[in-house]
């Protein structure tokens, strides 16, 4: 199923402009509201929340010295440190934290989940910590993935599986059911990290997958959860409206080819969690980009050419390499002190800018392979 969020013609900007601010503000309060040396314990999603909107650079500036895995038995015992954690309010995790608490790691634990806890789940949290660690609990209403600035996504609850939607309905209704309620848990937790009033709700009629995640998107936001959310009602143009359309009724849409930079690397190579991985790649990447990270977050480069076509890319890529090659040029004229200098102060940098520009070049060396390979041109 494809969700949309719709919101006034006043307020779209602001909405794209929160998605994309939001992800790294609530990893930004969670660090800031404990002081000292800190380790993150996190879940395999909140690992990819963080991996998609923080560096490692910008993790160890907050004094995060280690992000540990909460179900990993055998981290160390470092006492001086105090844990944060950052966690979806599944019962696996609960065991996890038990775990912890009848055997410290940490001096401290900070708990910070990513959705609504139960009253339920935070007595038996409390009646395992008899050593009194806990220091603070906070909901932070993330329970999704910001993948750009207008698009987010669900993490399936079995990532080596097809999605159920894809495959209704031919798949056993209770994982069916189960996915229908991890998406309307990531929408709820998308709209109250909006503050969103309580939304408008449309759905595609002829799609059941759209019809359960609908309904149970009313229940949750008009009933179960109706005190989280604003209890006014505004005017209807200030209210968002969530559109749950079936990508199973586009039958059009798979069968064209796309010619954005964007697009072809996510249809040709594959894009995971703003990951490509170029292991397999037949043009022979170099060692250390195998495995690259392709965000309109921390890639200004990318940021103003995912949506170029093809054919003006491959002008804008050899602009950046003639760039790069002019900079590097003059990194090599050292004939002062002061030449030295600024090369020492300016490496990291530069490093970091040739990095850059070896992995756009592995990319799109990839994609025209790919692109003549399978005769794109001509089947286009």
């Amino acid at each position: 199923a494809e969700v949309a969020m719709v919101s006034s013609a006043s307020s779209s900007g602001a909405l794209r402009s929160a998605m994309h601010d939001l992800a790294k503000d609530y990893v930004q309060k969670m660090v800031s509201k404990v002081s000292g040396l800190k380790v993150l314990l996190v879940d395999a999603e909140t690992k990819s929340y963080i991996s998609t909107v923080y560096t490692q650079s910008e993790i160890l500036k907050q004094e995060v010295f280690l992000v540990e895995s909460i179900d990993n038995e055998e981290v160390d015992k470092l006492l001086h440190m105090k844990a944060i954690c950052f966690l979806r309010p599944s019962y696996s995790n609960l065991r996890c934290l038990c775990r912890h608490f009848r055997e410290p790691r940490f001096s401290e634990y900070h708990l910070f989940f990513t959705n609504t806890v139960r009253d339920s789940y935070l007595e038996d949290l409390a009646s395992a910590d008899g050593e009194e660690l806990v220091k603070q609990v906070h909901e932070y209403y993330v329970d999704y993935l910001v993948l750009d600035a207008h698009l987010f996504t669900v993490p399936k609850p079995m990532p080596k599986l097809p999605s159920c939607f894809l495959c209704a309905p031919y798949v056993d209704r209770q994982a069916l059911l189960a996915e229908v309620d991890r998406t309307v848990e990531a929408i709820a937790a998308l709209l109250l990290s909006l503050k969103a009033r309580k939304p408008i709700i449309r759905y595609q009629r002829s799609s059941d997958s759209a019809y359960q995640i609908a309904e149970s998107l009313y229940r949750l936001s008009y009933f179960q959860c109706e005190s989280l959310f604003a209890t006014e009602r505004g005017r209807l143009g200030s209210e968002p409206m969530v559109v749950v359309v079936d990508r199973c009724s586009d039958p059009i849409t798979p069968l064209l080819s796309q010619w954005t930079y964007q697009a072809m690397v996510h249809e040709l190579v594959g894009i995971e969690n703003n990951r490509v991985d170029l292991t397999h790649a037949a043009s022979r990447a170099p060692k250390d980009q195998k495995q690259v990270v392709l965000s309109a977050y921390q890639d200004p480069f990318f940021r103003e050419q995912m949506y170029r076509n093809y054919g003006d890319l491959g002008l804008e890529i050899k602009h950046l390499v003639d760039s790069f090659q002019s900079q590097s040029a003059m990194n090599h004229n050292i004939q002062s002190i002061e030449d030295m200098q600024r090369f020492v102060e300016n490496y990291p940098e530069f490093r970091s800018q040739q990095g850059n520009v070896s992995k756009h070049v592995a990319l799109m060396t990839e994609l025209s392979r790919l692109v003549e390979e399978r005769n794109l041109m001509t089947v286009s």
